[in-house]
């Protein structure tokens, strides 16, 4: 019968008896990132940073600036590219007024669970008659990707993660 000489086992022993708490450790580091994310969507205080975006007509992108959306109790401040296609007759060809870009403080914030792993957020501002709604679905690591559905435009999505507000 072959069997592994004493001073192998010696060696090996050692390796062994550290894996189980490395596992539990990593799974506590898990944990508590899930946890602090959970925490930032109930409290209505987080900040998603897009890195990139998927116009309706058009292919991925990168984004090379920064963009963002904070999310908190009082206010919803967007900063975000637009790229697609207007359905108001009342915009003017080539418009440079920003429609992504604008401070919400009337909304509606709604959360529900997504799968095992995550959260969808549905914003719908009431003072920005453009905005139809922000419907976010948020990951237990932390990354994100935001819809963005117009009543007037073609809707676009971007992908990011999502970060504490300080």
């Amino acid at each position: 019968m072959n069997t592994l000489p004493r001073w192998r086992l010696l060696m090996i022993l050692p390796i062994l008896a550290g894996l189980p708490s490395c596992l539990v450790a990593q799974n506590n580091k898990s944990d508590t990132k899930k946890l602090s994310i959970k925490n930032m969507i109930d409290s209505q205080r987080f900040v998603f940073d897009a890195q990139s975006v998927s116009p309706m007509r058009g292919g991925y992108r990168n984004l090379t600036s920064a963009y963002d959306v904070t999310v908190s109790k009082d206010s919803l401040v967007s900063y975000l590219p637009f790229f697609g296609r207007s359905y108001d007759d009342n915009i003017a060809y080539g418009s440079t007024t920003p429609v992504l870009n604008f401070t919400s403080t009337r909304f509606t914030y709604a959360v529900s669970p997504y799968k095992k792993d995550g959260w969808n957020i549905v914003i719908k501002p009431s003072d920005h008659t453009d905005i139809a709604q922000y419907q976010f679905t948020v990951f237990d690591n932390g990354s994100a990707s935001l819809t963005v559905d117009s009543n007037s435009r073609d809707a676009i999505s971007f992908n990011g993660y999502i970060r504490k507000k300080n």
